[in-house]
């Protein structure tokens, strides 16, 4: 069917053509005909946050949990700058959106209008393309590009940016699929040559490791099923990246854990150690390698990545296979077949040596919850429940990845290489609207939940049974871990002087608020939280000022590990405090 629609028309209509389901956005000047087109469209449910930052966080913690794109629609000016750092995160961590912001009318562009940024020239650095739309026939084009792009090849997000006389002028709309432009075509098999040297390489291999991330995740479930079956096929110990946890069983013999800064120590020095890594969707950051020059010193690496640009970046390999990782694994799986590869029992004992070091031991106390206790218990009361978990930054994530531990892709949602505060809350409620019979829980700090705490106001409008999981220390505990161990315990500015009433916070927005003040009442205090059929926040008081270890002091090797109960000493020269 062929008919004149206006540009907003058209808009909506392609997202419908694309299978969306939700639009998180915050209406605005410049994109009122955009919600007016949506007004009584029952086809698409727009979830109304309180803060645009918090759209984009909830589309990614949607996109992350289910596989699908996240959409997000703001306003021009504000609207579009507000979302910048949720776009930045979804570039960062590879989470596929579609970002439709307004923008004053073509002719007012340029002349510092009412709201008017650039957001197109301030969204350039942290998207995977972006468009200045000119003409409402090219609209349903484009929407259907950009869905391609955010979701092909590395996933990632993509703006479109609507004047609003393009969203009011008519074009033809024709329901017909679109005509798209094959202008975008990632990569995604390895060589024959680049397969049979992987083959070879792991087969004389005799202390080789997986290490693994995000990239595993965001291949799909296909990708993980097939890491998992190669990894049965070599028996290789298996490490991940803060993103790409539950891309492997954590119950798994062969898992050592997340490896970095705030890694196990086998799953370091299994690194350091190994003769093969096999890098599988992870782009060796700076949280992983520690100090380059001592990373990893005697091994061989392959590097599997459908992104070319995190080729080679900051660790050089020996063998890169640009690609999907599903499809490069299926093509290793293939290849190998009935082969037998060495004798890595030997290697294997080495493993076990350092898992005697039980790296993430903590001490307890009889004055005050451990928080990582606080996580082990929460993790045991909600594990038969297959939960969703999402964090916000800090101290409290790094527990979360440490003690509470994944079976599965998709139940893990963070923010790793931006590192963004305020990321959790409304990553739980996107989550929890793509998941809806899932129990969806946001592990939190004091500090964090405040950074986006608005968004309480939209998990109670839609009524979402979202949990909030408050390890409540008084501090910005990361920064004060930071400060004691590089500053001499100069805290400046990282002690919380006037946290809220989080238990009347909660009744302020009809939540339920549950606090948990010592051990005694900790698992009682939990399963009141799951039991309750509504949103809860759990403000879970805990010692204050525990630190995060096993850690890598800022300019360090990855294998000089601090263990609790080792004694931290002296100052950090300029360079590596440069480095934190």
């Amino acid at each position: 069917m062929t008919e004149e629609r206006s540009g907003a028309n058209i808009l909506v209509e392609s997202l419908v053509k694309q299978g969306v389901e939700f639009v998180f956005g915050y209406p605005g000047g410049a994109v009122l005909p955009i919600y007016d087109a949506l007004f009584g469209d029952e086809r698409l449910r727009h979830i109304l946050v309180r803060h645009e930052a918090g759209a984009a966080h909830a589309a990614e913690g949607y996109a992350r949990s289910t596989g699908k794109p996240g959409v997000v629609l703001v306003t021009s000016g504000p609207g579009a700058t507000n979302a910048i750092t949720g776009i930045a995160d979804a570039f960062m961590d590879s989470i596929p959106l579609v970002v439709i912001t307004g923008q004053v009318p073509t002719a007012l562009i340029g002349s510092d209008a009412f709201q008017e940024a650039d957001t197109v020239g301030i969204s350039r650095h942290c998207t995977k393309h972006n468009y200045l739309v000119k003409d409402p026939a090219e609209l349903a084009g484009i929407i259907d590009e950009a869905f391609q792009i955010a979701t092909s090849g590395r996933p990632g997000p993509v703006l479109i940016d609507i004047p609003k006389d393009v969203q009011i002028a008519s074009a033809v709309w024709n329901d017909a699929p679109a005509q798209r432009r094959q202008r975008y075509s990632p990569r995604t098999e390895g060589t024959a040559d680049e397969i049979a040297q992987a083959v070879e390489m792991i087969a004389r291999a005799k202390a080789p490791v997986f290490y693994t991330g995000g990239g595993v995740i965001n291949s799909g479930p296909r990708a993980t099923a097939l890491l998992r079956a190669l990894q049965e096929k070599i028996g290789a110990p298996v490490t991940s990246t803060l993103m790409g946890l539950g891309a492997f069983p954590a119950d798994h013999p062969d898992w050592l854990g997340m490896l970095g800064m705030h890694g196990t120590y086998e799953a370091n020095f299994a690194m350091n150690q190994a003769d093969l890594i096999v890098c599988v969707g992870a782009r060796f950051d700076d949280r992983v390698t520690g100090r380059l020059d001592a990373f990893a010193p005697n091994s061989k690496k392959i590097h599997i990545d459908i992104d070319r640009a995190s080729i080679n970046k900051t660790v050089r390999v020996d063998l890169p296979i640009i690609g999907d990782c599903a499809t490069v694994l299926d093509q290793i799986l293939t290849l190998w077949g009935d082969r037998r590869g060495q004798d890595i029992s030997a290697w294997k004992t080495r493993v076990e040596g350092w898992r005697e070091k039980k790296s993430l031991s903590f001490p307890l106390s009889d004055k005050a919850i451990m928080p990582q206790l606080a996580v082990q218990r929460l993790f045991e009361l909600t594990k038969d429940k297959d939960p969703v978990i999402s964090t916000e930054v800090g101290q409290h994530q790094m527990w979360a990845a440490q003690y509470f531990h994944f079976f599965g892709p998709n139940k893990w949602l963070t923010s790793g290489g931006l590192g963004t505060m305020g990321y959790g809350l409304p990553a739980a409620i996107g989550a929890q609207l793509g998941n809806p019979d899932s129990l969806v829980i946001d592990i939190a700090g004091d500090a964090s939940i405040q950074m986006n705490i608005q968004e309480l106001g939209t998990a109670t409008q839609y009524r979402l049974p979202v949990k909030i999981f408050i390890l409540n220390n008084e501090w910005m505990g990361m920064v004060r871990q930071w400060q004691e161990l590089t500053y001499e315990s100069r805290f400046s500015q990282s002690y919380s002087e006037s946290l809220p009433d989080f238990v009347k916070l909660a009744e302020a927005y009809g939540w339920k608020g549950i606090r948990i003040e010592n051990e005694s009442q900790l698992d009682a205090g939990i399963q009141e939280m799951i039991d309750y059929d509504g949103p809860v926040i759990v403000d879970c008081l805990v010692a204050k000022e525990s630190n995060c270890f096993p850690m890598i002091p800022s300019g360090a090797a990855h294998t000089e590990m601090i263990l609790y109960g080792d004694t931290v000493a002296g100052t950090m020269d300029d360079e590596a405090k440069a480095l934190v």
